[in-house]
């Protein structure tokens, strides 16, 4: 037989990594090969090497199938790093945005990460980044407004007449 080769193997790799991490099923069936193959006598640096993986990451999925058998391969509980608030601040901090900066003293009249930012600073004494105070935005369920620029000195009924939107066109009798 002869040997098959795959058209584009490096990107089409990367492809299929892709797929893998796409959801839990196919990281469990990752895991499992990787524990058949380490079962059939390869050893994990091998293994690793096959599924694109760190050799220590493939003696962990060893290690918790030996302790919890198939149990152990399944998706835990990713908890990540602990937020930098409170529950009590984080409700401080959702009443807080729900007030038009300008309360506080700010001169902007709407709230954006650097705002946010300097406000945690300022009112609860939490050092945050601008891009950390996006996603508490989007954790607390609001979105983005971005003001319509204003040109200077424009006639008023000009910019009424010319919108983005199109009067209705008066429809035609059949």
């Amino acid at each position: 037989m002869r040997k098959l080769e795959i058209a584009d193997a490096a990107i089409m790799r990367i492809a299929v990594e892709q797929e893998i991490a796409r959801s839990e099923e196919s990281r469990y069936d990752h895991r499992l090969h990787g524990v058949l193959l380490v079962s059939g006598g390869l050893d994990c640096h091998r293994v690793a090497e096959y599924l694109g993986q760190d050799a220590v990451t493939v003696q962990r999925w060893v290690n918790r199938f030996n302790e919890r058998g198939f149990a152990g391969l399944q998706e835990g509980e990713r908890p990540g790093r602990p937020r930098a608030l409170s529950d009590k601040q984080w409700v401080g901090v959702e009443a807080d945005l729900r007030r038009p900066p300008t309360d506080f003293g700010y001169e902007q009249n709407l709230w954006d990460g650097k705002m946010l930012s300097h406000h945690l600073d300022r009112r609860y004494g939490i050092a945050v980044g601008v891009r950390q105070c996006q996603r508490i935005f989007r954790q607390m369920g609001f979105r983005r407004r971005k003001p319509r620029p204003l040109i200077a000195q424009a006639d008023p009924e000009a910019q009424a007449a010319y919108k983005k939107t199109a009067p209705p066109r008066p429809r035609r009798k059949a």
